[in-house]
């Protein structure tokens, strides 16, 4: 039972250092700014990033899910608006965020 325990907590601890999402290389050009940071740029749209918060019912570091859900914000608002900045809106709930796109650089 004990030996049990013991392997639960180190696949937990597996889990929780886990990424599983890379950026594109379009989407290493895009950054993450504040709302009061892109007044001059022109917003294009906003996209929604969704990771698993939790994996085999464990629930993985909130950095780590904060850092996947960032990179395929980057990624989609390279890809699918031609964007080259994210902004978060609101914070990540049950691995989930929504993004606004905004083009700041000519």
């Amino acid at each position: 039972m004990m030996k049990k325990i013991v392997m639960m907590a180190v696949v937990g601890a597996a889990l929780q250092a886990c990424t599983w999402v890379d950026l594109s290389p379009a989407g290493e050009k895009t950054r993450v700014l504040s709302a009061a940071e892109v007044v001059n740029c022109t917003r294009l749209g906003t996209t929604t990033a969704s990771v698993k918060a939790e994996v085999a019912g464990i629930e993985r570091a909130p950095e780590r899910v904060q850092e996947e859900l960032e990179s395929l914000a980057r990624n989609s608002a390279a890809a699918d608006l031609k964007g080259d900045t994210v902004v978060p809106i609101g914070k990540p709930k049950d691995g989930k965020q929504v993004f606004e796109v905004y083009r700041c650089m000519p």
